[in-house]
């Protein structure tokens, strides 16, 4: 049965943002938690079971993007490689609903790679809970919306998250509702930027214009 925190939106109790990154990384948790666009599913980065975990929630293949949801700019820029256009595109549109593709540094797992690509997803988010949450643990979280098969939109109600997820996730933290669209996703490994899903973020920074 999954815990559940019940945390302010604005101001998330210091002793539930504890106990929740405790679970995460002394117990290898798998947590269902609201964003600056959706809900996601996160773990720690190392966790040997978690990627498989919200694969099988989500009803993943091992070709799925995770995204590492970084506290800060200096620690995404840990993560991935990133020439002087991409930095310049990140660290504008930072933090805020956006997904960035990226090729992989060392300091990221194999397993996590692309497995074609060698690049993985990157995220700096803003919100109050997942900032206070990275910044107890002292490291990004592996992290992917909150899609489940067959639903067209993310749940955005957390007791509704804890029924429908009880027995396959570890916790749920509810900070009210978080909205439905996820991230706006942009692929900037081969140096254009890409928009390869559209969410919460505006495209159009990016070059992308709807057709008609």
């Amino acid at each position: 049965m999954a815990r559940y925190f019940d945390v302010h939106p604005v101001d998330p109790q210091p002793r539930a943002v504890a106990q929740v990154a405790a679970m995460v990384r002394d117990d290898d948790a798998l947590v269902a938690y609201p964003t600056d666009s959706s809900y996601a599913l996160g773990c720690r980065l190392d966790s040997r079971t978690g990627p498989e975990r919200i694969r099988r929630v989500r009803g993943l293949d091992d070709r799925h993007h995770f995204t590492l949801v970084c506290a800060d700019f200096a620690q995404l820029g840990q993560l991935v490689q990133l020439d002087n256009a991409a930095f310049r595109a990140v660290k504008a549109a930072t933090p805020g609903p956006w997904t960035f593709i990226l090729r992989a540094t060392k300091e990221v797992p194999r397993r996590l790679h692309h497995p074609r690509k060698k690049t993985v997803g990157v995220r700096i988010p803003d919100h109050p809970f997942v900032s206070a949450l990275l910044r107890e643990l002292g490291e990004p979280l592996l992290s992917s919306t909150l899609l489940l098969p067959g639903h067209d939109d993310p749940p955005t109600d957390g007791w509704a998250v804890k029924e429908e997820l009880d027995a396959v996730v570890d916790a749920v933290v509810d900070a009210g509702d978080c909205g439905t669209e996820p991230t706006t996703v942009v692929d900037l490994s081969d140096g254009v930027p890409e928009v390869v899903r559209v969410g919460a973020g505006d495209p159009a920074r990016f070059g992308w214009a709807a057709e008609g």
